[in-house]
């Protein structure tokens, strides 16, 4: 007997969002007409490094998922574009620690304002009320850290 509750229709959501199609979709949306080093496969290391701050590409790996030469690889392409620099870091002589520069939080910024307006644009055709309890109460989802 398969659960029925609310936790599987969150469970089926979360799912297609997480798909490869539905992100790369989005993600391509997002990088439109930006640099051409930005786009579905760096994508996530330049937002990663927008929302998180500096990190090592191991670090940077692990928040994104990806294997950390894949992440590497990609902050080289954005690096060469000027949208990343690394530096050395200075908790750890041997590591070196992924930034943005700042056209790299240009384009994190633009991808950030696009991806805001896309759920606008969704959300304009919900009541006022019920756009506003949804974000309330996603927010308080995901902070809650259900897998944390």
């Amino acid at each position: 007997m398969s659960h029925q509750g609310p936790g599987a229709h969150v469970a089926d959501a979360i799912a297609e969002l997480l798909r490869r199609r539905t992100r790369e979709g989005i993600y391509a949306e997002l990088t439109e007409g930006l640099d051409p080093a930005v786009d579905t496969t760096t994508y996530p290391v330049l937002s990663a490094l927008g929302r998180f701050g500096p990190r090592s590409a191991a670090a940077l790996a692990a928040e994104i998922g990806l294997d950390r030469s894949v992440t590497s690889r990609h902050a080289t392409r954005l690096e060469q574009a000027g949208l990343v620099r690394r530096a050395p870091d200075p908790d750890d002589a041997r590591a070196t620690l992924l930034s943005l520069t700042e056209p790299g939080q240009r384009a994190v910024d633009v991808m950030r304002d696009r991806l805001a307006r896309r759920f606008d644009q969704h959300l304009a055709a919900w009541p006022e009320s019920e756009a506003q309890a949804f974000a309330a109460a996603l927010t308080r989802f995901v902070r809650e850290e259900p897998f944390g």
